[in-house]
């Protein structure tokens, strides 16, 4: 697959799961606070003041997606975001101000 094939992918994936579900919303959240530090379900659950299964399952979403990843056992994984996410964090920006 080119590069330019994978951009195109990506970008459809990142606006499709960050605007096209009802939970759009809340990932976007989820997002903006993992970039800025990894955190595991329950920091984030605080953090944002969100419930605990809900953003269990926003985070298994965006890895399913492959939009974040997890380091460590179940309960105790930190989220962070992928290196593929990074590389194309300006469309991620672009979203973010399109839901905001």
């Amino acid at each position: 697959m080119s590069g330019v094939c994978r951009l195109a992918v990506m970008e459809g994936v990142l606006w499709y799961v960050l605007t096209g579900t009802r939970g759009g919303a809340n990932r976007v959240r989820l997002i903006r606070a993992l970039d800025e530090r990894p955190r595991n379900a329950n920091q984030l659950a605080e953090a944002l003041d969100l419930d605990y299964k809900t953003v269990r399952h926003h985070l298994d979403v965006l890895m399913d997606n492959d939009i974040i990843e997890n380091s460590g056992d179940d309960y105790g994984a930190v989220y962070l975001l992928t290196e593929h996410t990074r590389q194309h964090w300006d469309i991620v920006e672009e979203i973010i101000e399109q839901v905001e």
